[in-house]
Parts: C-alpha cells; structure tokens; sequence
C-alpha cells in the first residue's frame, strides 16, 4: 500500500512538473484508474467540488487529455492514453520556444509597467560570496541596452573574490547590451588604460581608499562590501540612481580636469 501511494505521489509530482495544475494531476490519475467516469463520482472520488471538478476536465480536455464519452443517456469522462502526455509535452516545448523568440521584443513592454519614479525602492540584502555573485548577476540582467554604467571599485579586492571566468562573464553581459562605462578604481599593481568601451580614472589609494564595488546603471544600484565579512545591497529606485549618479560625476569630472 505504501508503495502504491509514493507511486502515485510522484506521478502526481511529474505531471505538475511539466506542466499540469494539482488539481488537474489528480483527476487525470484517478480518470486513469477507471474506464470513465461521471463528475459527481469524480469529485467524490478526488474530494473536489463538482462545479470546479468541471473546470479541470474542461481544462484537460484542451491539453488534449481527457474526453468525453455516453455512457446510457449520462456524459462521463475518460482520461487519454499516457501517451497523450508525450504529445501535450511537445506542444509546450514547441510553445515555449516560440514564446522565447518573442521575448525579447516583449521585454521592453514587460518593464513598462513596472513600478515608476517616486515609489517605495526595492532594496535585496545579499551574505557571502555566494550572495555576490547573486547580486552581479540581477545587476548585470536587469540593464538595459546602449545605456552608461558607473563603476567604483578596488581591483586588487576585485580580484581577490571574483575569478576571472566571472569577471569577463561581467563584462560579457555588460557588451552584450552594448553598455559602455564610467570607471573610477584604486590599483596598486599599475594603471588601466581607457577604452572605446570605457573610461577609466585612477584613485590615489592613499587617499581615498576604497573597500567596495558599486555600479550604477538605469535605476539600479549594486554596492558590495569587500572586506572580510562580504556582503552587498541591491537598490532599484531611479531617485536613488540619479542622486548616486550626480556624486560619482561630481567627482569623475573633477579628476579629469586634473589630469588633462
């Protein structure tokens, strides 16, 4: 009897899995166990209610995995063969690949109606090196194409946390979208030269130390602590982003005019 019901535990668990709702994988198992049936012995049988047992039957009947059959003068229910679900599971795959293709032209729409200026900022609180690279990949993710990113970092830290896969997977994400940079950093093993993708100046370390990485791009915020306890913040607020964006230009600025 056990046996019998982790079986039927983990059919349940499947069908869930590719795609089928709880209540769905239920009444598909228990119309698999008999011949046919009516809603009023189904829902007595799955212990759902007739009026939503009817409203899983119809949504399988669309999956292509139950139908209706006479039985005397009365409507009963049959589930389709099993192998029914191999041709359900292509549909989606075929679905969803299609879906994909579009999902690029959708995106932009998809953020349209995302929170706008003057809302509650969302704020994320990431621990660990494992939470790090959490919190550069939601940064890197969410930028949008062709826009500016500031950066102030340590690179010796840099280096020390992230391997370099990880560092130029970054950096991967960010040409990708066509993302040039602002760069403010502290090195004390030389200098890194300015490129057509991004503009460097280096910090007099002495000076002004710097104990973390913080990005700025769109409305986002990304500031990791890279001391001994590592930890970092995740900021979408387009005040927020703004205000962060003014300080680091202040001071970008400034350095430049020094140098040249």
């Amino acid at each position: 009897m056990f046996k019998a019901e982790y079986t039927f535990v983990m059919l349940e668990k499947y069908l869930q899995d590719i795609g089928l709702s709880e209540k769905e994988a239920i009444i598909y198992l228990a119309l698999l166990a008999v011949d046919n049936s009516s809603v009023l012995d189904l829902s007595k049988k799955t212990k759902l209610n007739r009026s939503t047992t009817y409203v899983i039957l119809e949504s399988l009947a669309k999956k292509g995995l139950v139908s209706e059959t006479t039985v005397g003068k009365k409507t009963h229910y049959q589930a389709e063969p099993p192998e029914r679900i191999e041709t359900y599971v292509e549909q989606r795959k075929i679905m969803l690949e299609e879906q994909s293709k579009k999902l690029k032209d959708f995106i932009p729409q998809i953020k349209s109606v995302q929170r706008q200026s003057g809302e509650k900022p969302i704020v994320k609180y990431y621990e660990g090196r494992d939470g790090l690279v959490s919190l550069h990949e939601e940064f890197f993710m969410g930028q949008n194409e062709n826009a500016i990113s500031y950066l102030v970092y340590s690179k010796d830290l840099v280096d020390e946390i992230f391997t370099k896969q990880e560092k130029d997977k970054y950096r991967a994400m960010r040409l990708g979208k066509n993302i040039k940079s602002k760069v403010l950093y502290t090195f004390k093993n030389g200098d890194i030269s300015s490129t057509a993708d991004g503009e460097r100046i280096k910090i007099d370390e002495s000076k002004y130390p710097i104990l973390c990485d913080i990005s700025i791009c769109d409305d986002r915020i990304k500031i990791a602590i890279l001391g001994k306890k590592l930890s970092g913040i995740f900021i979408k607020s387009k005040e927020f982003a703004e205000t962060f964006r003014s300080i680091f230009n202040v001071g970008f600025d400034e350095l430049k005019k020094a140098q040249s």
